[in-house]
């Protein structure tokens, strides 16, 4: 676990752009099993590629013309129970982070693993996850 101190400049990135941030288990719970809208939860991270590639990435797609109904964001290594949570709901997928998932109606519906963000531009990310909002919201 990281001291959230240290860690709270890397949330505000998202946070800070209209991204909610889950704490909790029964906040994740309460929102991804809703059956109606869509949700874009992103699984943060202190890493490099969370930094130059996903929380750019997700940021530009959020300039999208269509949207997911809730903006969310979990922090690997400091929200641990909200995480877990998370990670139910993202199954069969592997725990990865940073990683980003989207649900429509509570189902899973679009994800992105760690090896689809370290690799990619944060502008590959925000067009794939656009087609993504395109199609789901």
């Amino acid at each position: 676990m990281y001291p959230e101190h240290l860690t709270i400049p890397m949330e505000k990135d998202l946070t800070d752009y209209g991204f909610q941030g889950l704490k909790s288990a029964e906040a994740v719970s309460d929102i991804l099993n809703k059956k109606e809208g869509t949700a874009l939860l992103v699984v943060n991270s202190v890493c490099g590629c969370a930094a130059g590639n996903c929380r750019p990435g997700v940021k530009m797609a959020a300039q999208n013309e269509k949207l997911p109904t809730n903006m969310l964001t979990v922090f690997a290594g400091v929200d641990k129970d909200a995480v877990n949570k998370a990670r139910e709901f993202m199954l069969p997928y592997p725990a990865s982070s940073p990683s980003i998932a989207l649900f429509k109606e509570g189902k899973l519906v679009h994800f992105l693993e760690r090896h689809h963000i370290e690799g990619n531009t944060a502008e590959t990310i925000a067009a794939n996850l656009k087609m993504a909002f395109d199609k789901f919201c």
